[in-house]
């Protein structure tokens, strides 16, 4: 709701200031131009999104998803240990960092959704150290394909979508540490 009002409000001082600049006929056209921008990147990507959500379902029905999960687990325990005492949120949980492994975001939201009801359950009404370790981690998420961006990359004529997969190692192996350092750092500073 209120990102209605955000965008109502831009778009209401887009036309004063066109209007007070006597450049209403320029905000007209960039206005049409953005739509039709995001109509060809929306189409492009939707085959895209479309491919590795079957990837995954895929991965999912022929175990592979759970091969990959079960590789995490033993870290996943060390990370967070209430959560890998209930078998279905670890699974919940191992699952998620597979798709964000795989750079499915989209797929990965529903897991992580479930994982975070299920960790919230004995939570009291106030997040737990170990459940924000977990958005944390979530949001922060090691990829080693990032499909998304690679799917924008390619809907935006990029010839090689995929060569910045250095780069993108790179960073997330960095934000994870840095959001998991935060996290711990945080909880500590919190308790005293």
């Amino acid at each position: 709701m209120g990102f209605m009002w955000i965008w109502a409000g831009m778009v209401l001082l887009s036309v004063l200031f066109g209007i007070g600049n006597g450049t209403l006929d320029a905000v007209g056209q960039a206005a049409l131009e953005g739509a039709s921008s995001a109509l060809e990147l929306a189409f492009g990507m939707t085959g895209a999104v479309c491919l590795w959500s079957a990837v995954m379902e895929l991965m999912r029905r022929c175990g592979l998803a759970d091969a990959l999960g079960r590789l995490f687990r033993p870290l996943l325990r060390r990370l967070l240990p209430r959560a890998s005492q209930d078998r279905e949120t670890l699974a919940a949980v191992s699952a998620n960092v597979s798709a964000n492994l795989l750079g499915l975001g989209n797929a990965a939201t529903p897991l992580g959704m479930q994982a975070v009801q299920r960790m919230a359950a004995d939570c009291g009404g106030v997040a737990s150290d170990e459940l924000c370790r977990f958005v944390v981690l979530n949001t922060a998420s090691i990829q080693l394909l990032p499909t998304t961006v690679a799917s924008i990359r390619s809907a935006c004529g990029s010839a090689a979508p995929m060569e910045i997969l250095p780069a993108v190692w790179i960073t997330s192996v960095l934000s994870v540490t840095a959001g998991l350092a935060a996290a711990r750092l945080l909880q500590t500073i919190w308790r005293k």
